[in-house]
């Protein structure tokens, strides 16, 4: 598992109702635009870096401290979403994220009342959306999901899933 592997790598598994039947439908990590702003910090490390022998001597420690600072800025941006996971199963909603202390808020099906998927322009060309979940508990950590990868795909995951638990009544087609 490696030293960091209990710190970047959430076990989902063991949230789940195993005892009641529960099995995961979907498991969403974040898609790779959510690192875009963790690299570009890096780089900007590395120009501050290799802007050191051409400074004077005397300031030359003032980019050194910047791209350490920014580094360790990028790497707990990219660790922060690299163990934020949405999981749907097939009784609820969960998500699981933190590095230091984790947090796990989870929906029932029966309590979602509507999802909102948000595809920007950007998301639209680069396969990613952002989803709202509007439910009778309006304050939980479950209400803006972002950065979700097929976000077609995983609303449809969800609705599927709702439709098969009985949770909404059997579709009347006309």
């Amino acid at each position: 598992m490696g030293l960091l592997g209990g710190v970047t790598d959430p076990d989902i598994r063991r949230h789940l109702l195993r005892d009641e039947g529960e099995v995961i439908v979907d498991e969403v990590r974040k898609h790779w635009v959510a690192y875009v702003r963790s690299a570009v910090e890096s780089l900007l490390a590395l120009a501050l870096v290799v802007a050191v022998p051409f400074l004077h001597l005397d300031l030359a420690w003032l980019p050194m401290l910047l791209a350490l600072g920014l580094l360790l800025h990028a790497g707990w941006r990219a660790l922060q979403a690299r163990v934020d996971r949405f999981v749907i199963t097939n009784m609820r909603v969960f998500r699981v994220h933190g590095v230091l202390s984790r947090q796990l808020a989870t929906m029932p099906l029966s309590r979602i009342l509507d999802i909102t998927v948000a595809k920007p322009l950007v998301g639209r060309l680069l396969g990613y959306g952002h989803f709202v979940f509007e439910s009778a508990a309006q304050e939980q950590g479950l209400r803006d999901i972002r950065h979700v990868g097929r976000p077609d795909d995983r609303d449809l995951a969800i609705q599927r899933v709702v439709q098969r638990s009985g949770l909404r009544g059997p579709r009347v087609v006309n």
